[in-house]
């Protein structure tokens, strides 16, 4: 550009520099006279030596000050950055620069109001510390110098030179940031994470799956076409959908001679989501147990599936009793995920009362061996089951209440290897209410001790890779395979637990477990920080959501308290402007140019306000704005603003 279409004013600062202003506001600086810049201006020719300040990488307009910054970052040079006593602002919080604070602006924009942003809350922005910082003492001198029709201005040195705080940088060595974003991954966590190359502004591809599909399951709606004589609704619950294949043979019995089956259903109240499991054909003879489903009810642990409520029902046309647990959706069954290869076929509950149920084991003498050796589990893994199963069964047993339900087909498996126990509860009320015993509280005991002889059989089974191993000709054999295959103490617990001389206790498996315990500790810990790191990076992504729904609501309104311009003029414009900086950019040759990280980069810096420049260009191409984020800022919470308060409902006054 031509220096001469410069436009001076009286006192010889040109027009577009903020100095002038400053220096008459605080009346410290040396007088510049107007003939002196007259006089400078016409010596200058393009054959006439320039006698100027050398500019050096040590003057003071390369040095960083002293001061306290708490921006980001500034894509274009910014005289005020170099000279903090000449800036006239302050990083306190809530601090907006204006497009009349703007050292670039030549004149206000008429769309804009040079007043502060509305104080800022914790709902439409990132939450500013506040950090007292004590105003620095500033005298301000100025010296200009001519260089080849361009003026510069120096701060004098010596007795007056700019004093700025530097005490104070060094005694508060650390200040909190004025904005609030994602600083990434840390450094803890990334060396846990899978080398997948996934994207770190967004959650984990395999946790965002495992999410998805458990939700999905949630959402499961049932056939009426498949499932025409599920009822509508049961008791308090709608939505019934069958988690398992609903049994027809009447000769099935599940559990103690009754039918049984599992349903997922909704909660009409709540809209919360239960598990229903149904005993078919049961009529509750003696309300006493309903002492044990109380104390059930209470028992919450994270091993645990909770028992809600137990009522009857005749919604299925038969007096059926319905047990109400929580919902685990994507849970598979302990049967299923371990034992499923060579169970399946012929499988016969080693749990089960029948003693005329079929024993396929005395034909396969060797297929413990040959199916533990091709895919046996690691001692890791069966360490990790065992101490989740002792830590819910002594809770069970602290409370005085027996599991009564230890076998694969009750345990579930959800992500992470977690186990829970099912079908708490059960027991109690079918057995106790056919039971003739007179006090069957008394049971409790021989049922704890039953526990731990089923969890002695489940741990030989598991170990074994097989349930065949846990019938009684075969247990021998099978800890003979455990012997040569695990280490001792294994060995020792499965002993210890199928041994029914002495009185056992599940305090007594702590000794075993020994320093396992805390490698189980370490592994749910490590486990936590990745999924906290998770959760950081998607409470980001809610705080620019929440920018885009500002946005959304003010670009392209097409009415605004009648006016049907208002979302094309003032500062609305300018925000349509951004919004096309943002997402509608081009290539060179026209095709569309997609960068998560651009857009993410441009909201997280809206959202803080940064000072840094951005450039927007109308569509027709004949405007160009260059405006702050801070301005856009304060334009966007004007805007929101408005519309927000004219959203408000308004009291007739009759």
């Amino acid at each position: 550009m031509d220096h001469s279409m410069y436009v001076f004013a009286s006192n010889g600062v040109p027009q577009e520099s903020k100095l002038a202003t400053y220096m008459n506001r605080q009346n410290t600086s040396t007088p510049v006279a107007t003939n002196t810049i007259t006089q400078s201006f016409a010596k200058v020719t393009l054959g006439s030596p320039v006698n100027s300040k050398k500019v050096t990488p040590q003057s003071p307009e390369f040095v960083p000050s002293a001061r306290i910054n708490t921006t980001n970052s500034s894509a274009s040079p910014n005289f005020f950055n170099s000279f903090p006593g000449l800036s006239g602002t302050t990083t306190g919080p809530g601090y907006q620069r204006t497009v009349a604070e703007s050292p670039h602006s030549g004149t206000i924009s008429p769309h804009l109001t040079p007043q502060p942003s509305p104080p800022l809350t914790a709902n439409n922005c990132s939450p500013i510390p506040h950090v007292p910082i004590e105003k620095p003492a500033v005298t301000v001198a100025a010296y200009q110098e001519n260089v080849g029709g361009t003026t510069y201005f120096y701060p004098t040195s010596a007795e007056n030179s700019v004093t700025t705080n530097d005490t104070l940088s060094s005694v508060n060595s650390s200040v909190g940031s004025s904005y609030q974003v994602y600083p990434g991954t840390p450094s803890h966590v990334t060396a846990l994470k899978s080398k997948t190359g996934s994207s770190s502004f967004f959650i984990a591809e395999d946790t965002r799956m495992d999410i998805l599909n458990r939700n999905a399951l949630t959402l499961l709606q049932p056939d009426p076409g498949q499932f025409p004589d599920l009822p509508q609704d049961v008791d308090n619950y709608h939505e019934l959908c069958p988690l398992e294949p609903i049994p027809t043979n009447s000769l099935q019995k599940a559990l103690i001679g009754y039918q049984a089956s599992m349903y997922k259903a909704t909660h009409i109240k709540t809209g919360t989501r239960h598990c229903l499991r149904r005993i078919h054909g049961f009529r509750l003879q003696n309300t006493k147990c309903m002492t044990y489903v109380d104390m059930w009810k209470k028992l919450i642990h994270s091993n645990i599936v909770q028992l809600k409520e137990v009522f009857t029902t005749k919604a299925f046309g038969d007096n059926s009793m319905v047990f109400v647990y929580d919902f685990h959706p994507g849970s598979e069954t302990l049967l299923t995920k371990h034992f499923a290869s060579d169970s399946m076929n012929g499988y016969v509950d080693p749990f089960a009362t029948d003693p005329s149920a079929p024993r396929p084991y005395s034909h396969h003498k060797n297929s413990i061996l040959r199916h533990q050796q091709n895919n046996k589990l690691p001692e890791a893994l069966i360490w990790n089951y065992i101490i989740q199963l002792t830590s819910a069964l002594r809770i069970i047993h602290v409370a005085g209440l027996a599991c009564r339900s230890l076998d694969p087909t009750k345990i579930i498996i959800t992500v992470g290897n977690r186990l829970r126990l099912s079908c708490l509860g059960v027991m109690d009320v079918i057995i106790n209410d056919t039971s003739t015993a007179s006090n069957p509280v008394g049971l409790i005991q021989h049922y704890q001790q039953e526990d731990l002889t089923s969890l002695g059989k489940l741990v030989l089974a598991l170990a074994c890779k097989s349930t065949m191993a846990v019938q009684r000709e075969n247990i021998s054999t099978a800890v003979e395979v455990v012997t040569r295959t695990y280490t001792t103490d294994l060995r020792n617990l499965i002993m210890y637990l199928l041994s029914p001389q002495q009185r056992r206790s599940v305090t007594d498996l702590m000794p075993m477990i020994g320093a396992r315990f805390y490698t189980q500790l370490d592994s749910v810990q490590t486990r936590t920080d990745v999924l906290e790191n998770e959760v950081s990076k998607e409470m980001e992504n809610g705080r620019l959501f929440r920018l885009l729904v500002k946005l959304g609501s003010i670009n392209e309104r097409p009415e605004f308290n009648m006016d049907g311009t208002w979302s094309e003029t003032g500062d609305r414009y300018m925000l349509k402007l951004f919004r096309d900086y943002v997402f509608h950019q081009v290539t060179e040759d026209g095709r569309p140019w997609l960068d998560m990280a651009h857009v993410v980069q441009c909201l997280n810096k809206l959202d803080t306000g940064v000072p840094e420049k951005v450039c927007l260009m109308s569509r027709d191409e004949q405007s160009i704005l260059v405006v702050s984020y801070a301005e856009l800022k304060h334009c966007l919470e004007q805007s929101y603003d408005e519309v927000l308060n004219a959203s408000a409902p308004t009291d007739n006054v009759t």
